[in-house]
């Protein structure tokens, strides 16, 4: 067996950035940006007004003054004349400020009688026009790799950019196996169980970047699981769920050998999550993982994401383990690194009860994997401990 850390450095190799695709800004969003864009163009392109109000000229502006109103400036439509000694124009905002006007008295402190305007309460020293450029300039960049929020999309549709390069999606191939397995939605025998794993990890790969597909159940037979691997073919990383172990129904491992695989390793020093099996198959990654549920989702969160992210060129590829102190006493852990299903809140982390690795329903509780090394000893409430965000 290795340790989680040896797992991960081997999954690595497995693995490498995707070529890039370029995609309308519409559909950027969640994508990991491949290549540096530029803004095109200043955000604002001219001086525009933060305020509804009167430009005029800042030399002018005190208690009472009084102005001739001479036009008007809206956005989108600027007024064409120059603003002249005593003048004003009245400004909405996000309009050009127009030439000859420096100073915005906004509508709250003025008094208008018909053209007639007059500054009727102290209108500070704040101009309210925002300068050209102010929020970005032409040239400012958007640095590749960088996943996508929202907020970058908005902002380069201000800086005029209608096509992203993006790192090309990575292609998941799950494979569900097990004659005791069900689609959801389907009606299980007496004997029978609904395919969890798959779509837990179908969401949890998709919300990190990955194209999925999910293959039809494989059955406990060498001809099913063949069939599966050939559907299989294409994809940058095939992930068999359940399987992978030593019983006389687990055949991953032989099949997947008979196939060509060439294993990067078996076996992880690590709870849950212990019959974890990686390698090669052909021009894609493979990884096998355990069959209950909270082991396959907990390897999801420590192995997969991570080789999707390294596939999408993101460079901080492990998400960091961060602190936070103990709300309820922990006992000693055993030999291998366990990653318990925790709770985080205002009072620190509290380990859930019952670590058993089929209950899904902790899991669907737990917002935390508490971090616990080999042979950790007891730990007491107010002890600091890492943990991994879910």
């Amino acid at each position: 067996m290795i340790s989680v850390k040896d797992a991960r450095a081997l999954l690595f190799k497995l693995v490498s950035p995707l070529p890039s695709e370029t995609v309308s800004l519409a559909d950027s969003a969640g994508r990991c940006l491949a290549a540096d864009v530029v803004a095109t163009r200043d955000q604002p392109p001219f001086a525009a007004s933060s305020m509804d109000g009167y430009a005029v000229k800042a030399a002018e502006v005190e208690l009472h003054a009084m102005f001739k109103v001479v036009g008007e400036a809206a956005a989108g439509r600027r007024f064409q004349g120059t603003v002249g000694p005593g003048q004003a124009v009245r400004i909405f905002t996000g309009a050009p400020v127009p030439d000859g006007a420096d100073f915005v008295v906004i509508q709250e402190d003025t008094d208008r009688r018909g053209d007639l305007l007059t500054i009727a309460d102290e209108p500070g020293e704040k101009t309210n026009i925002r300068p050209a450029g102010a929020d970005f300039k032409s040239g400012t960049k958007i640095c590749a790799p960088k996943q996508l929020r929202p907020e970058d999309v908005a902002l380069m549709a201000a800086m005029n950019i209608a096509e992203v390069p993006v790192a090309r999606k990575p292609v998941v191939a799950l494979i569900s196996t097990g004659d005791e397995l069900v689609m959801p939605g389907e009606i299980p025998g007496p004997d029978q169980i609904i395919a969890s794993n798959t779509f837990g990890l179908k969401a949890l790969l998709e919300k990190t970047g990955a194209h999925v597909r999910v293959l039809p159940i494989a059955r406990d037979t060498q001809s099913s699981l063949e069939t599966a691997f050939g559907l299989a073919e294409g994809a940058d990383l095939v992930v068999t769920i359940g399987g992978a172990s030593v019983g006389d129904y687990d055949l991953v491992s032989d099949v997947s050998s008979n196939l060509g695989m060439d294993r990067a390793f078996y076996k992880i020093r690590m709870r849950p999550g212990k019959p974890l099996m990686a390698g090669r198959l052909g021009q894609s990654a493979m990884v096998g993982l355990p069959g209950n549920p909270v082991s396959a989702m907990v390897c999801g969160y420590l192995f997969l994401v991570p080789m999707i992210r390294r596939m999408l060129g993101i460079q901080e590829v492990l998400q960091p383990f961060r602190t936070a102190k103990l709300a309820a006493d922990i006992s000693q852990n055993g030999p291998r690194e366990h990653y318990m299903r925790a709770v985080l809140d205002y009072e620190g982390i509290r380990a859930c009860d019952d670590q058993d690795s089929s209950l899904l329903s902790v899991l669907a509780q737990a917002n935390a994997l508490l971090v616990r090394p080999p042979d950790d000893p007891a730990r007491s409430a107010g002890d600091e401990v890492q943990y991994l965000p879910i």
